[in-house]
């Protein structure tokens, strides 16, 4: 049984996401007694070699006119070569926005099983059964792939990064460049702040914070944590925050260690996109607000009371590090 891991490069940086990959596609590899190995798309400063510590035996690395932009369509023909050239057996790529852009197609390209969203590594003993959250969260499903070849999409900031020793075999490798039918006009960048897909703290506002004049408590606090900033949809709908801080079901969904809700009610569609989070600390003045069902720690109170005071301890704790 071959694995094939796909590295997500962000810039030419290895993401986040990446090293979670890694970590699964090496533990997979020694339930099974079996290799993994990866694949990288475009250039990089990164020593693709330190893989080799997080359990990836070799690294293929293409770069050609197709891998300088995205485009989902070429990207899976050309991991659907490798497939092929390496005789994998089992895919492994995060379910990030790209993974989600290419699985499904490799999925039909190749007639192998899918599954989204997996937060455990697959039993094994019994045929091949992998463990995914459903409805929102609310519930797990677990689904066995029937098929010869397997693709897993992991969820992110749902597996443990374990480093350890080992240096992986890093080549060069050739494929067909597939014409590129999506054309990149221009890029906006969002720069100064961590990113929310990535981030382990999460501080995030709601319409209690009665204006966007008062946010300066959210990025505050989030600046002295090394924090994202989020903020709840009605915020971003009546413009007090840019729409891709919307956190919820209908915006971006999250799983950070710890999520800090300040002046959000927690209606479902946010619950939704949010409660994957490791711990989820709520700030309401509202004791019936329905967050604090979900909530690990919640703290009734205003916020313009409750925050100022966080912020000042977490200063007092930095100066004394």
């Amino acid at each position: 049984m071959n694995i094939l891991v796909y590295i997500e490069l962000n810039e030419g940086k290895l993401k986040k996401a990446a090293f979670e990959a890694a970590c699964y596609g090496g533990d997979l590899a020694k339930q099974t007694g079996s290799t993994a190995n990866a694949i990288v798309f475009g250039e990089t400063n990164e020593d693709l070699s330190t893989l080799g510590a997080y359990g990836i035996s070799n690294v293929y690395h293409v770069i050609n006119s197709a891998t300088y932009s995205f485009d989902a369509r070429a990207f899976s023909k050309m991991i659907a070569e490798v497939v092929q050239k390496q005789s994998s057996d089992i895919l492994i790529f995060s379910n990030t926005i790209t993974g989600k852009s290419i699985a499904p197609q490799l999925s039909v390209m190749l007639k192998a099983g899918l599954v989204t969203g997996a937060i455990e590594l697959p039993k094994t003993s019994n045929g091949f059964t992998v463990k995914k959250s459903v409805f929102s969260g609310k519930a797990f499903s677990e689904i066995n792939i029937l098929t010869e070849k397997k693709i897993i999409a992991l969820q992110p900031n749902s597996y443990n990064v374990s480093k350890g020793e080992g240096s992986a075999q890093v080549q060069s490798m050739e494929t067909s460049s597939p014409e590129v039918k999506v054309k990149v006009e221009s890029v906006q960048k969002v720069s100064g702040e961590v990113s929310l897909t990535e981030a382990d703290i999460v501080v995030s506002g709601g319409r209690g914070l009665k204006g966007p004049e008062n946010w300066g408590l959210v990025t505050e606090l989030a600046q002295l944590l090394g924090a994202a900033t989020a903020c709840s949809r009605p915020v971003a709908d009546v413009h007090w925050r840019p729409h891709h801080e919307h956190v919820g079901q209908t915006g971006i969904a999250i799983a950070p260690n710890l999520y800090i809700a300040i002046g959000i009610s927690g209606a479902i569609q946010h619950l939704a996109g949010v409660n994957r989070s490791k711990t989820i600390v709520v700030i309401n003045k509202d004791p019936e607000a329905p967050f604090f069902k979900a909530a690990d720690y919640g703290i009734v109170g205003d916020a313009f009371e409750v925050v100022p005071k966080m912020i000042e301890a977490v200063k007092k704790i930095k100066q004394q590090a």
